[in-house]
């Protein structure tokens, strides 16, 4: 079968109109499209629906369990809390070293092509001190633990993505 029927029974099938195929060559492979007629893609708003609902979500948890003063109280009396805050530490010390020593003073955009294992280990860490922050906080709140410290993670997230 050559390549313009095709083409045009692909056309058929999936009903694409004929001026959506690609320029083509003197041989019949496509070739790629001129990059002076570009389209400027408008950028994503940074605050949107989905962004504003998880902050205001962490504020809300934030204020009615009274987040900050259940940490301050059960700080000292568990090393499940401990041992998740130093896990938090290292995945958090792996991500700056990855951006702003690699990224931004090295200029290695592709670190975790050149330091494969970077990757895996920040996200290991950063899983195991969620487990330890559970298990810490599992008296205070119970089954709801888990969904309040994914709620704070996620405001959290979002409110840096503001930022950069």
């Amino acid at each position: 079968m050559d390549a313009p029927r095709a083409r045009e029974q692909l056309r058929r099938r999936y009903l694409f109109p004929p001026d959506t195929e690609a320029p083509q060559d003197r041989e019949g492979y496509a070739r790629p499209a001129s990059t002076a007629v570009e389209k400027k893609e408008k950028p994503l708003p940074r605050l949107n629906i989905h962004s504003g609902f998880w902050i205001l979500a962490s504020i809300v948890v934030t204020y009615y369990v009274d987040f900050f003063k259940t940490i301050k109280e059960n700080f000292h009396t568990s090393s499940w809390f401990v041992v998740g805050g130093a896990l938090l530490l290292i995945s958090l010390s792996i991500a700056c070293y990855c951006i702003l020593y690699l990224e931004w003073c090295c200029g290695i955009e592709d670190y975790d092509v050149k330091y494969p294992t970077l990757i895996p280990v920040t996200t290991a860490t950063f899983i195991a001190a969620g487990i330890c922050f559970n298990v810490a906080l599992w008296h205070v709140w119970s089954f709801l633990t888990p969904l309040l410290l994914f709620t704070q993670f996620m405001g959290v997230v979002m409110l840096i993505s503001l930022l950069g």
